[in-house]
């Protein structure tokens, strides 16, 4: 796992970085056994034929394989999200993986009328299945692939290439994924930041692994794919990932030279010991995070940068631009020009 912020390895800020646990990245491997508990609902994992249909009391009856095994799921009681900051809990679905035995002691799925209308909502990346209810909620079935390996691995276990089938209800405006792109280090690496809202008020959660993995209903990992690295191979690979900070929904991150052995990081036995990877600088990026509560999930994306030139006006007042929107956060974390 690689240090979080603008610093890169070795440097003094990188040290003083290491100080600070909401810094600290989680590797896609490492989070397939901790993920939140709380977000843009999982499901279930390599999800197939997919169908969501919801009925006039508000429930969802999911119905889908994984192999040749057909599952039904009734969820139920939940609607987007609680800010950061308040002092309850986050809001999440009952799951009912009997198909509504459990709940109301029948087959439901066999007599369930569903009442969904055409979507008319947000265009949703990922998405499998949308439903606009009789009460003008929306409903979504997201899936996407979370656990892939970081620092542009291709994936080399089954369980990294999963896609996860993740459940979303609510109304009004969904949450907000702000990113810019700029140079730190006088120009020497890329850097992405941003800020990740929820109706006008930061997103964050409040504790994390050692390695970044948040342990509250109210922490987001920020998910970074890089597209033709040159460092990494053709198409689209992961980056890392990464959560926003404490009280602002801050976050930045640098694209430098990580070692695949430290920090956290999964990799395939067949990469050298100390052997480093990167920078992952490449022509486009995306980021991808979990909505909060059970709002959707998130994607942005975006340009690369070319190499900074200082005698190039263009470069410099671009540059300058992106600092003006960074210092206007007052995070305490990402302040490197």
């Amino acid at each position: 796992m690689s240090r979080v912020g603008s610093a890169p390895p070795g440097s003094p800020l990188a040290a003083l970085a290491l100080l600070v646990s909401c810094l600290a990245l989680v590797a896609g491997s490492l989070l397939f056994d901790a993920a939140p508990a709380h977000a843009s609902q999982l499901i279930d994992r390599n999800a197939t034929h997919v169908n969501l249909a919801v009925n006039a009391r508000g429930e969802a009856l999911l119905t889908y394989r994984v192999g040749t095994r057909v599952r039904r799921v009734l969820a139920r009681g939940a609607l987007n999200a609680r800010s950061s900051a308040s002092s309850t809990r986050q809001v999440s679905f009952k799951l009912d993986y009997s198909g509504g035995w459990a709940t109301h002691h029948r087959l439901v799925w066999r007599q369930f009328r569903d009442t969904c209308n055409p979507y008319d909502g947000p265009r949703l990346a990922a998405a499998v299945e949308t439903c606009k209810a009789a009460d003008g909620s929306y409903w979504a079935l997201q899936s996407w692939q979370i656990p892939l390996p970081d620092l542009g691995f291709l994936p080399w276990l089954p369980r990294q290439r999963a896609s996860w089938l993740m459940l979303s209800h609510w109304s009004g405006p969904t949450a907000q994924l702000e990113v810019y792109t700029d140079w730190v280090y006088n120009g020497r690496f890329q850097q992405v930041f941003g800020r990740f809202t929820y109706l006008g008020r930061p997103v964050y959660g409040y504790r994390t692994t050692r390695l970044g993995s948040p342990t509250d209903a109210f922490g987001r990992l920020l998910y970074l794919d890089t597209l033709n690295a040159p460092a990494y191979g053709r198409g689209w690979r992961r980056e890392n990932s990464f959560v926003t900070h404490k009280n602002t929904g801050v976050f930045c991150y640098g694209f430098y030279r990580f070692d695949p052995g430290s920090g956290g990081y999964a990799r395939p036995k067949s990469w050298p010991a100390q052997k480093r990877r990167g920078p992952g600088t490449g022509a486009r990026y995306r980021i991808t995070v979990m909505g909060p509560g059970v709002t959707p999930d998130i994607r942005w994306e975006g340009p690369g940068l070319h190499r900074y030139d200082s005698r190039n006006p263009v470069d410099v007042a671009y540059e300058t631009q992106q600092n003006l929107i960074l210092d206007s956060y007052h995070d305490r974390i990402c302040r490197h020009h």
